[in-house]
C-alpha cells in the first residue's frame, strides 16, 4: 500500500519541503511514498516549488478508512446477454453468492444471486424464449443445422408426443422442441416458425435440412430428449430477465466506513456491490469485509498533534513522524520511528537522514531542504536555529550554488505579501491550536515586511480575533506579526486574563506591542504562555 507523507494543516515551506524530501529519500530507499498537504499551499511555498521546478503536491483532505481501504472481493461481472445457466454455472464453479451484471463498459446494470436464479426459475414466464442462439448451442451442447439469426424471441412449444399438429397453434413467433418426428418438422418449417429445436441427437434427412433453408427457419440438433430440454430450456435465457436493477444499496469506493456501517445496519442484504465514481462495477462488500478494515499507512512531518493533522487521523496507521516541535498528543498503538530533534527546522532531520542512509540529493530536493531551513529560522535570526542547520544548509548549498542571503530575501518578499488576501486568510494561513495547561489557545503567525498592510486594517483584525476567540471559545487568542527585519513581533490579542499578553511578554497592554526579539512560536511564545499561566493559577 502507498504511504502517504503530510505536514499540518496551515503548510509552511518547512512542511511542505520535507514531505517532498522525505518521500524522496524513501522512495530511493525502496519505499512506495507520496508527498501530499493539507491546506492551500502558501506563496512562500509557491515560489519555492517554481524556483526549483518541483511537482506541488496533491491535496489530501482525510485520512479516513474508506471502501477502498477495505479488502472486499474484487471480481469482473458478467454480461446481461449471458444465459441463466451459464450465470448459475460461473458462480458454482466460484463459489460467488452473487455476480454484478454490467455493460460492455463495465458498469453496473443490476446484480444476480443464486436466490434470484432459483426464483427467476421458479417464478418466470417458463414458455417464453429470449436468449441467442449462441447461449443456446452452448447451454443444450446443440449443432446449428441452419441458421439465419443470432436472437431468439418467442414462445415455446413442446410437440415430440403430438402425432396431428393443430395448424393454429403454429407462426413466426414460435420456437419449437421436437423429436425425430418428421411431419411435425415438415409442418413448422412451412409455418416459418423461429426456430425448430431437434431432440435426441439423430441426423435427419438432408432435405428437411434444405426445406428449413428455403423457408428462413432456424434449426439446431441437440443430443438431449425432449423431456431434459423441455426442463432445461428456460435456463437458456437471457440473465438480464432475472437480475436485480432496481432498489439496489451500492457504494462507491470513495465512501467512509463510517457510512457503508450505518447503510448495513438498516438492511439485510448480504452483499453489495462496490463501483468506482463512474459507476464501474469493482466487487462486492459485506460485513465480514467491516470487522478488520486495511487503514491508510500515513508518516507526519513538522507535526505530532491530533489538532494540526490530517481528519481521520485517528483511523490511519502511523508509520513514524519527524518533527521539530515539543511533543504532542498522537498516541500510537505500536512503537514507531519517532525522530524529534531540537532544530530550527524538519528540513534539518531530513537532510541528516539522506547523510544517515548515504543517499544521494537530488539538486531539486536539495533546493526544498535548504528553503525550508532558511523560512523557519528565519535565515538563522531564530532562536531556534542550532548548528545543525547552518550545517545542512551549508552542505546543501554546496550542491546548489547560491546566495543565500539574497535568494532568502526573495524568498521572505514574495511570501510576506499580503495584497490581496482577506483578514481570514491571512489570520489562518500558519494558524495552530494549543492546549497550555488548562488554558484553550490559538495562536496565528504572520511573517511579513510589510507591517504597515497589518495596522492600517488593526480594528478589522480586532474584530476578527474577538469573533474567533469568542467562537472557539479560546482562553487566550493571539496573532504574532512577526517582522523579519526587526526581529521581533507585533501582538494582537484576546485574553481570558487581560495581563497575560503583557506578563509573558513584558510589553505594555496595548494591542499591537512590539516584543522585541519573539520571533518563535515554538521557542519562545508557548514556553513564556506556560510558564505565565501557571504563576497566576
Amino acid at each position: 500500500m502507498t504511504i502517504s507523507i503530510f505536514g499540518h494543516t496551515n503548510p509552511d515551506t518547512d512542511s511542505v519541503s520535507s514531505a517532498i524530501a522525505l518521500s524522496d529519500l524513501l522512495n530511493q530507499l525502496g519505499l512506495d511514498t507520496i508527498p501530499y498537504v493539507l491546506g492551500n499551499i502558501s506563496k512562500e511555498s509557491n515560489y519555492v516549488l517554481d524556483y526549483f521546478k518541483l511537482s506541488r503536491p496533491s491535496y489530501l483532505p482525510d485520512v479516513k478508512v474508506q471502501v477502498r481501504d477495505l479488502q472486499y472481493d474484487f471480481s469482473n461481472g458478467i454480461s446481461p446477454k449471458n444465459s441463466i445457466l451459464s450465470t448459475y454455472n460461473h458462480m458454482k464453479a466460484n463459489a460467488l453468492e452473487t455476480v454484478g451484471v454490467v455493460d460492455h463498459e463495465d458498469k453496473l446494470l443490476g446484480i444476480i444471486s443464486m436466490k434470484d436464479i432459483a426464483m427467476g426459475v421458479i417464478e418466470g414466464e417458463y414458455y417464453h424464449l429470449q436468449t441467442s442462439l449462441q447461449n443456446l448451442i452452448n447451454d443444450l451442447d446443440g449443432r446449428v443445422l441452419y441458421s439465419n439469426r443470432e436472437f431468439v424471441d418467442g414462445k415455446v412449444s413442446v410437440m415430440a408426443y403430438y402425432y396431428e399438429t393443430d395448424e393454429d397453434h403454429l407462426g413466426e413467433d414460435d420456437i419449437i422442441i421436437v423429436g425425430d418426428r418428421y411431419h411435425i418438422i415438415e409442418y413448422a418449417i412451412s409455418c416459418k416458425v423461429q426456430l425448430i429445436i431437434i431432440t435426441g441427437g439423430k441426423e435427419i434427412p438432408q432435405k428437411y435440412i434444405d426445406l428449413a433453408k428455403e423457408n428462413g427457419v432456424t434449426m439446431i440438433l441437440v443430443p438431449k430428449d425432449t423431456y431434459f430440454i423441455s426442463k432445461i430450456i428456460n435456463m437458456s435465457n437471457f440473465t438480464s430477465q432475472i437480475m436485480r436493477k432496481n432498489n439496489i444499496i451500492q457504494f462507491t469506493e470513495s465512501e467512509y466506513l463510517e457510512e457503508v456501517k450505518e447503510e448495513l445496519h438498516h438492511s439485510h442484504f448480504r452483499n453489495y456491490p462496490v463501483t468506482d465514481s463512474q459507476n464501474k462495477f469493482l466487487g462486492f462488500i459485506n460485513r465480514k469485509h467491516i470487522m478488520n478494515p486495511t487503514k491508510k499507512k500515513v508518516i507526519l512531518v513538522d507535526h505530532n498533534e491530533y489538532s494540526q493533522s490530517a481528519e481521520g487521523l485517528e483511523e490511519s496507521e502511523i508509520l513514524a513522524i519527524v518533527d521539530h516541535h515539543k511533543i504532542g498528543d498522537i498516541s500510537t498503538s505500536i512503537p514507531i520511528n519517532f525522530r524529534n530533534r531540537p532544530v530550527g527546522s524538519t528540513c534539518t532531520i531530513v537532510y541528516w537522514m539522506y547523510r544517515e542512509y548515504n543517499v544521494e540529493i537530488p539538486f531539486k530536493i536539495a533546493g526544498a531542504l535548504l528553503s525550508g531551513i532558511l523560512s523557519d529560522t528565519l535565515l538563522f535570526k531564530s532562536p531556534t536555529t542550532t548548528d545543525m542547520d547552518k550545517k545542512a544548509a551549508n552542505k546543501l548549498n554546496e550542491i546548489l550554488n547560491l546566495n543565500i542571503d539574497d535568494f532568502a530575501m526573495d524568498m521572505f518578499k514574495f511570501g510576506t505579501s499580503l495584497e490581496g488576501q482577506t483578514i481570514p486568510e491571512i489570520f489562518h494561513k500558519d494558524f495552530k491550536e494549543f492546549h497550555l495547561d488548562t488554558y484553550k489557545t490559538g495562536i496565528s503567525q504572520v511573517f511579513t515586511l510589510d507591517i504597515d498592510h497589518v495596522f492600517n486594517k488593526k480594528d478589522e483584525f480586532m474584530t476578527y480575533i474577538q469573533d474567533i476567540h469568542k467562537r472557539k471559545e479560546y482562553d487566550i487568542t493571539l496573532v504574532l506579526i512577526t517582522d523579519i527585519l526587526k526581529e521581533g513581533s507585533y501582538l494582537l490579542y484576546q485574553s481570558k486574563h487581560h495581563s497575560i499578553i503583557s506578563s509573558a511578554f513584558d510589553v505594555s497592554t496595548e494591542q499591537g506591542a512590539f516584543a522585541e526579539g519573539i520571533v518563535s512560536r515554538k521557542k519562545q511564545v508557548i514556553p513564556k504562555l506556560l510558564d505565565t499561566i501557571q504563576l497566576i493559577k
